[in-house]
């Protein structure tokens, strides 16, 4: 799709958002684990960037809780598919296409969601792509597409869901920033401008809206095993071998890449009312990769 961000190399691998975890251990498909807490049964869920990744495993381990599932995403064959997966596993959920980019498009699929199951109770928006150039070799069009995809695309959605949930007086939105807003990287200037935007979008909301019943929070993955990461075509032996070496020099912690249902079970556990005194929060979920460096000490100086 043109003005679509590609896929990261693995040279860019380091400039790239670092998704990693919360919960211990990875589940699958709609079988994955999710905290007791987090009870969505009839609740309905809209989700932005639900085609793959983790959008697509958080419209599985919601569904799976039994809640109504509304997604959107550019890619209508994938859209089509996991849609398909969701109901043949039993669950309840519709594809419609959306490109965050486009407020006609955001405010027809947000309006369609809520038509068709008649509220608006959870939101996640989480559509994003990538962004890797030097700041003097990043061109207006890559950076316009970075943030008009990463931060306007959540404004556009928050702009269309908040008239729904001040209607119903109650709401619960969650916005995927990244733990890159924390922790910066060479050639990751507009990734970074963009999640630490989303931060922002999120706190005024909170304030803005916390007294009327809506809860706005931002959620920070890191390196995440998802196809934002993995380039295309990469042999499973060889990228397995990557994954093996990539978390223990880069993800003090632990020292592994997320699985998307790790950073899907976090989402459903803050969308549930366990946490319902959380508002304007940004919660990483990196595997402690931004909570500091372990120290190493040089060669001859051991004490």
């Amino acid at each position: 799709m043109p003005g679509r961000a590609e896929p990261p190399t693995i040279k860019a691998m380091n400039n790239v958002s670092r998704r990693t975890v919360l919960a211990a251990g990875a589940a699958a498909g709609l079988a994955a684990a999710v905290p007791a807490q987090a009870q969505s049964r009839g609740k309905v869920v809209l989700i932005t960037g639900g085609t793959s990744g983790i959008g697509k495993a958080a419209a599985k381990a919601f569904a799976a809780q039994g809640a109504k599932v509304g997604f959107c995403g550019r890619r209508e064959q994938l859209g089509r598919q996991v849609e398909h997966e969701i109901r043949a596993a039993g669950g309840e959920a519709r594809y419609i296409r959306a490109d965050v980019r486009k407020p006609d498009e955001v405010k027809a699929f947000v309006d369609a969601v809520a038509a068709r199951y008649g509220c608006l109770d959870i939101a996640f928006n989480n559509a994003g792509v990538g962004g890797s150039a030097r700041p003097h070799e990043l061109t207006l069009e890559q950076w316009d597409d970075v943030m008009d995809t990463n931060a306007r695309g959540v404004f556009l959605a928050l702009k269309y869901e908040i008239p729904h949930m001040l209607k119903a007086g109650r709401g619960v939105i969650i916005c995927t920033s990244s733990s890159a807003a924390e922790q910066a990287r060479p050639s990751g200037a507009v990734y970074t401008a963009s999640k630490r935007a989303v931060q922002g979008i999120v706190k005024a909301a909170a304030i803005e809206y916390g007294n009327k019943g809506i809860r706005v929070n931002a959620i920070l993955p890191g390196t995440t095993d998802t196809p934002f990461v993995r380039p295309p075509g990469f042999p499973d032996d060889a990228w397995a071998k990557f994954k093996a070496a990539y978390g223990p020099l880069n993800i003090d912690g632990a020292e592994r890449m997320a699985e998307p249902e790790e950073i899907a079970n976090a989402v459903v556990g803050l969308a549930g009312d366990g946490f319902s005194y959380l508002n304007g929060a940004s919660v990483v979920v990196d595997g402690g990769a931004t909570a500091g460096r372990k120290m190493i000490i040089p060669p001859g100086f051991s004490g």
